[in-house]
């Protein structure tokens, strides 16, 4: 499937993306066990993920900063194994890893609509996010106004074709007994020229911690 075999040459092999080295249409094994007795008996805002394995239908890579590579594997449900390291190639350490699942998505319509969600005086931004009674407080920022989000572009490769996302976003997150759920609200704009015309969406997606062990590729 993938050009493995005895003739098989060395270009002809999937490219490794990320810390993890997996492949467009690779595996990785995820153990939520940890994360489930961390969570067991807390309300959460969606089931806390069952783990095992995962195929990658998508990479996506931003770098923050100087010294911090964002890697998102994705699955065809758009569940997101993020991880982050100081270079982003196969092998790297893994600093910091995350399990995010789609939770709920908002297309404004209008400029009123917008200033409502990222203006000024928005939503997004500011010290608490309240999802229908559900509260987060925020996890970026100081102080008790309202924080700058943070922006990235996020180049995401299916293996056939490379799109470059502009995002906007910023995280909460609430304590549950000994965990901690989080809320990603992100500002997503496709910098292609005909999705560009389309307009952003905002999508609200519920994450959990992950140790660095409890990822493998398979």
């Amino acid at each position: 499937m993938f050009g493995w075999g005895s003739g098989s040459e060395a270009s002809d092999l999937p490219a490794e993306r990320g810390p993890l080295g997996v492949a467009i249409g690779g595996g990785i094994d995820i153990d939520t066990l940890s994360l489930q007795a961390t969570m067991a008996g807390a309300s959460t805002a969606m089931p806390v993920p069952a783990g095992g394995m995962m195929i990658v239908a998508a990479y996506g890579e931003a770098r923050l900063d100087a010294d911090m590579i964002l890697s998102r594997y994705y699955d065809a449900d758009n569940t997101i194994l993020q991880v982050l390291s100081a270079s982003g190639a196969p092998g790297d350490d893994l600093i910091d890893v995350s399990l995010y699942r789609p939770w709920d998505s908002v297309v404004p319509v209008g400029s009123a609509e917008w200033a409502h969600w990222r203006g000024p005086a928005g939503l997004i931004g500011q010290p608490r996010y309240d999802a229908d009674g559900v509260l987060f407080e925020r996890f970026w920022g100081e102080g008790s106004g309202r924080a700058d989000l943070v922006e990235f572009v996020e180049t995401v490769d299916d293996g056939e074709a490379r799109r470059e996302i502009h995002q906007s976003c910023m995280l909460y997150a609430r304590q549950l007994g000994e965990g901690r759920e989080m809320l990603l609200i992100n500002i997503e704009r496709d910098l292609g020229q005909e999705a560009a015309a389309q307009g952003s969406s905002i999508e609200f997606i519920i994450g959990y911690g992950l140790m660095a062990a409890d990822v493998r590729r398979l």
